[in-house]
């Protein structure tokens, strides 16, 4: 058996290299999958890459159906701190399952960092090649073209705020969150604030596709004199494979210029 320490400093014993694996996490399913195809025994409803997957799904994120976990008998669960709850960690280890869980990083090279870790060591594999692409990708930092309001949820509104990965993203390709400086990670502030902010401080507002899907009809029509784009979610919040691709796509989604 060797004990390996997930990224909140808890022990992860393996008896070999993880090869029966529940993920709740829709970033790590598609990074293990497309590093190590076939090990997945189950995922989340909401993990939708690769579009080939197929296995047993175990519910959310949020509230995951645990007996259909232990059902699958893993032998490895990933989570992640911000997206799945400590008392669901804490009963699959109550019941003999290993569970490596991912901190809530709060930039690209973070979180690629962490993704390393499972991947090196949990499946004992070399580094995949997306991972190593990406880091190179994600190295430079652009000046900033930008200043952003960046919601990521509505009823209530959510923002980004200090502190996160899809923050870190947009200021690598030039945008930076007037909320970044904020109290909190994901601040609540009401829609006056966020209009006061775009006609002072902020010239653009970003509306991503997920968690909450903005779309033309229902995100600018709260911001009528707003400068905006609509990007994909995916790119600006999964870390894996995807962030290949996401520098190009939403450096293209940017403006070039105010």
């Amino acid at each position: 058996m060797t004990y390996f320490v997930d990224d909140l400093g808890e022990p992860v014993p393996l008896s070999g290299p993880a090869s029966r694996v529940v993920s709740l996490v829709p970033s790590l399913t598609e990074a293990v999958e497309v590093s190590a195809p076939g090990r997945l025994a189950g995922a989340t409803d909401y993990c939708t890459h690769p579009s080939t997957l197929d296995v047993p799904r175990v519910g959310g994120s949020k509230y995951p159906k645990l007996d259909r976990v232990l059902d699958l008998a893993p032998d490895l669960v990933l989570a992640n701190a911000e997206e799945n709850r400590p008392e669901d960690v804490e009963r699959l280890r109550a019941n003999g399952i290993p569970v490596w869980v991912m901190a809530a990083a709060a930039s690209v090279p973070a979180a690629l960092g962490s993704l390393r870790r499972i991947l090196t060591q949990a499946y004992e594999l070399d580094e995949p090649d997306w991972l190593v692409a990406a880091e190179e990708i994600w190295r430079e930092v652009r000046p900033v073209r930008f200043h952003a309001v960046v919601p990521v949820w509505r009823k209530p509104w959510i923002v980004l705020g200090r502190d996160t990965f899809a923050g870190d993203v947009l200021r690598r390709v030039g945008v930076a969150n007037v909320y970044a400086t904020a109290g909190e990670r994901y601040p609540r502030p009401d829609v006056e604030e966020l209009r006061a902010h775009l006609s002072t401080d902020a010239d653009l507002l970003v509306l991503p596709d997920e968690p909450y899907l903005f779309t033309e009809e229902d995100g600018p029509d709260h911001f009528p004199d707003a400068r905006y784009v609509l990007v994909s979610g995916r790119h600006l919040t999964w870390y894996g494979p995807s962030l290949v691709e996401a520098h190009a796509a939403l450096t293209a989604s940017i403006p070039s210029g105010p």
